[in-house]
């Protein structure tokens, strides 16, 4: 079972990539990794069945689910607990209206950033990078989830003093450390990404009222990470602001003396024109 599982999915990767196509050599490890995890998962899950009181309760769980008097049961509770459960949150309503209103802005904000971080992820991955594509603008990629992190950190810092947020601590600090590990996480593969559009592409340095768009996330990573470090009390993570700080402000002062460079010379050079003409 576990090699069918296997090669079902070597299967669909060929299909998927017309034929290997589209496939991306530099993809092979981690298309391998896949496909023997896969395996083994299903052969853990194979052997977990083959236990005797496992067997019966998988066999009589599928019975009473296909059962025709539980079918139509079963799958309308399925339903209501999808809608109600997951997407509507009932269960939270009933423990005050502010407490499900924040759940549900946590969770469609999440919801939605995940979504469209799938989208440029899967272009980093499978559409051709170009240095003209490459904009700093990329950078807002962490910078969402920074906000996220600071936004987070203050709450987990006044749930002490405010009742609505005592009950939610556990949940909001999952959340928050998940989303600075996501920022974390695109900082080296953004920096890399500059050095093969700058040094090895050799794209000009040259100032772009774009690279605001990077200066911001920058001083943002900075901030919520000093604040997550006070709301979970772990000083060793002070240290990444202590020294990100300068890494920020000089990212501000190189951006601004390109801002004044660029002026100058715009300035001067229509100054000539006039001259001349």
């Amino acid at each position: 079972m576990a090699l069918a599982a296997s090669a079902g999915l070597t299967f669909l990767i060929i299909v998927g990539s017309r034929n290997l196509e589209h496939y991306d050599a530099a993809l092979f490890g981690y298309t391998v990794a896949s496909v023997v995890a896969f395996g083994a998962v299903v052969f853990r899950y194979a052997i977990w069945l083959q236990r005797p009181a496992t067997r019966v309760y998988w066999r009589r769980g599928w019975k009473l689910f296909r059962d025709r008097k539980n079918l139509i049961a079963n799958t309308s509770s399925a339903a209501k607990t999808l809608v109600g459960g997951l997407a509507a949150q009932k269960f939270i309503f009933r423990r005050g209206f502010q407490r499900w209103l924040m759940h549900q802005l946590i969770m469609w904000g999440c919801i939605i950033y995940l979504l469209l971080i799938t989208l440029i992820f899967y272009r980093f991955t499978f559409v051709k990078l170009t240095t003209v594509t490459l904009t700093p603008p990329y950078w807002i990629n962490m910078g969402a989830v920074a906000i996220t992190t600071l936004a987070g950190a203050r709450l987990i810092i006044v749930a002490p003093s405010w009742e609505l947020l005592s009950g939610m601590a556990p949940f909001l600090k999952g959340f928050t450390l998940f989303f600075w590990a996501a920022g974390t996480w695109w900082i080296p593969l953004l920096l890399i990404l500059g050095v093969w559009r700058h040094i090895r592409k050799h794209f000009p340095l040259a100032y772009d009222p774009l690279y605001w768009g990077m200066v911001f996330p920058l001083g943002m990573y900075t901030v919520c990470t000093f604040q997550l470090s006070k709301a979970i009390s772990f000083e060793p993570l002070m240290l990444i602001p202590r020294y990100f700080a300068f890494v920020a402000i000089a990212a501000w002062l190189a951006v601004f003396v390109g801002l004044i460079h660029s002026l100058l010379t715009r300035r001067i050079s229509t100054a000539a024109v006039v001259r001349n003409a």
